[in-house]
């Protein structure tokens, strides 16, 4: 179960938004095995000085429309998974919104299953 949080500059139209969300969704299903149905997900837009990127750090040279996109899920995927994860959302997002590839920033934080509650004060997920 993947909680998602994609952050942008502000000035993307609904449709950017919606494409984006669903690239995020669709790589996630492709490569991490998360079931149909577990989309949850906050999408925020910031006003430029509320919205800081890096332009060159490591090399990648980042522009104004970088794309910071954070996970957090269940701990225990392995390093190919995570991999190919990134590459699928990379492409995914440069062949439909014509993001450059130096735009996309991922975070996966990886949490015990027992750290989810889906609703009903209950932890779905535990032991």
């Amino acid at each position: 179960m993947p909680l998602v949080r994609i952050d942008l500059a502000e000035g993307q139209s609904a449709e950017y938004r919606s494409a984006v969300a669903d690239e995020v969704y669709k790589a996630m299903t492709t490569t991490m095995n998360v079931p149909a149905n577990d989309r949850f997900m906050v999408v925020n837009e910031h006003k430029p000085g509320d919205f800081i990127a890096d332009p060159a750090y490591l090399g990648i040279e980042r522009s104004p429309q970088c794309i910071i996109v954070q996970l957090t899920l269940n701990a225990g995927r392995d390093l190919a998974i995570k991999k190919a994860f990134y590459k699928a959302l990379n492409d995914g997002l440069h062949a439909r919104v014509g993001l450059r590839r130096e735009d996309l920033f991922v975070s996966l934080v990886e949490v015990p299953k027992e750290n989810w509650s889906f609703g009903n004060g209950e932890a779905q997920y535990a032991q």
